[in-house]
């Protein structure tokens, strides 16, 4: 990819064609950004408005900064502006056009929803990939730009990130020969237009459960965020399993493919068999009048939910549904996703599972492969939404034995505040450590566990840090329960 300095010039009528309308002259722009601490001698600055600070009440310091034109909503009094109707919009348009259009180069797939995001971006990869295809990858549990290696997002960046960073990694993705991409489109990426508004070959709704609401506040809010992607496309792939998968699948009833695990639909799954590592299913295509045996290296009937979307997407874009199927047969899983880090006396799996349905899904999934207890380690997000914490420890209560309740992300909040909210839905008979000190309380649940036992660390998976307070602090759970069973040997 360009640096900075290498880019070529461009000219300000060509990334933004009503600047010329506006009466602005002509001039040179060598960046787009919305960051006030990046503009430099001739960028163009977008004022957006966040939740703690509003561009536009700097847009004449940007001017006097060196940039060559602002871009506002109304009228800032800046020298040289630009007005547009949304400026996220606008930013997310411009840094296209400023990258040189990349997504036209690429055929781009997404999937949404609370839970299972990362699962089906990971699988859709990996269809396409054994069909020799060059498909990039963007989402939580890394980045692939298809030079080669996996990389993990910066700290703090998102699921989806910003316009700026989102359009520069098509742009590389583009210049490594890639011809897809698949990502994860977050709801606060999609409410806020880091995505503009692109053409996809195929997108698809997993579910939609209580996260975020400390964002958008309502149900209703959430679920409208979600449902812009599919104002984006012409192959809506949809979980019928889901109430909300059912509203979109009728408001997009020309266009959608559905997808279930308990009833009939366009795709479909039945005989399925689980085992405590794997699961089997024989996908009915009844559009086609296609059935063929798949068989995963995963288990849970949300993870057999995962696969069904992966499969419509990949068809979608004119690939054999049965194909797609036997593909599947070669993926190992998805990182930080039901992964086994110990197995001995007892079992130690991490998973990402971080709000109450996936919890609910997967702990249902592996409760019955238990011989001894099921210890399952959790906690709530700082600064967060807080009513979901109760309902964690609830969903919890379902399935586990043991309940160990401890810090996971915390930030600036209080983690013992954290742990007593989350402990209000737990169910009192069952026997619970509270510890927040999370690599102790690790060490507390091996500790507890004894022959037979399966630990879950849940709400980490991938993610190799804590955040406290504003920090980012290394934080490997593969790495300290390796370190914690060597001293006990």
């Amino acid at each position: 990819m360009k640096q900075a300095d290498e880019v070529s010039i461009i000219k300000l009528y060509d990334i933004c064609g009503c600047a010329e309308e506006q009466g602005l002259e002509n001039c040179e722009i060598t960046s787009v950004t919305d960051n006030t601490a990046d503009v430099t001698e001739k960028s163009l600055f977008v004022c957006i408005k966040g939740a703690r600070f509003d561009g536009h009440s700097v847009a004449q310091k940007m001017i006097e900064k060196g940039a060559a034109a602002v871009v506002a909503e109304y009228d800032t009094g800046a020298e040289r502006q630009i007005i547009v109707d949304n400026t996220r919009l606008a930013l997310a348009e411009l840094c296209s056009a400023f990258n040189g259009e990349p997504t036209k180069k690429l055929g781009l797939i997404a999937v949404t929803g609370t839970n299972g995001k990362t699962t089906v971006a990971h699988l859709v990869k990996h269809i396409l990939t054994t069909f020799g295809k060059k498909c990039g990858c963007i989402g939580t549990a890394g980045n692939d730009l298809c030079n080669g290696k996996l990389t993990d997002s910066p700290h703090g960046t998102p699921t989806t990130p910003g316009p700026t960073t989102l359009y520069r990694w098509f742009s590389e993705m583009a210049e490594n020969g890639a011809e897809y991409c698949v990502m994860e489109a977050s709801s606060m990426a999609l409410c806020q237009h880091r995505i503009a508004d692109e053409k996809f070959l195929s997108a698809g709704f997993t579910n939609l459960t209580r996260d975020h609401l400390d964002y958008h506040i309502t149900m209703e809010n959430y679920f409208d965020a979600k449902a812009r992607l599919f104002t984006l496309t012409d192959n809506a792939v949809v979980c019928i399993d889901d109430d909300y998968g059912k509203i979109l699948a009728k408001r997009h009833r020309n266009t959608a493919t559905t997808y279930s695990v308990k009833e009939k639909a366009d795709i479909y799954a039945d005989y399925i068999k689980m085992t405590a590592t794997s699961s089997e299913f024989m996908l009915i295509d009844s559009r086609n009048e296609k059935a063929c045996r798949v068989r995963l290296n995963m288990t849970g009937l949300y993870n057999v939910q995962n696969a069904l979307c992966a499969i419509a997407l990949v068809s979608a874009c004119g690939y054999d549904v049965t194909e797609c199927a036997k593909a599947l047969e070669s993926c190992k899983g998805v990182d930080g996703r039901l992964n086994t880090i110990y197995e001995g006396d007892f079992t130690v799996i991490t998973d990402y599972a971080h709000t109450d349905d996936a919890l609910r899904k997967m702990l249902s999934a592996i409760k019955p492969t238990v011989k001894g207890r099921l210890i399952c380690l959790f906690g709530g997000a700082g600064e967060r939404d807080r009513e979901k914490r109760p309902m964690m420890a609830k969903a919890v209560s379902e399935y586990a034995d043991i309940l160990v309740i401890s810090s996971d992300n915390p930030a600036s909040e209080d983690p013992i505040q954290i742990i007593e909210e989350v402990y209000k839905g737990a169910d009192k008979s069952l026997p619970c450590i509270k510890e927040p000190d999370r690599r102790l309380a690790i060490e507390k649940a091996i500790e507890t566990a004894r022959k037979g036992d399966v630990i879950v660390l849940a709400g980490k998976g991938h993610e190799r840090y804590q955040i406290i307070g504003k920090e980012y602090q290394p934080f490997c759970e593969r790495e300290i329960v390796e370190e914690i069973l060597s001293r006990k040997e």
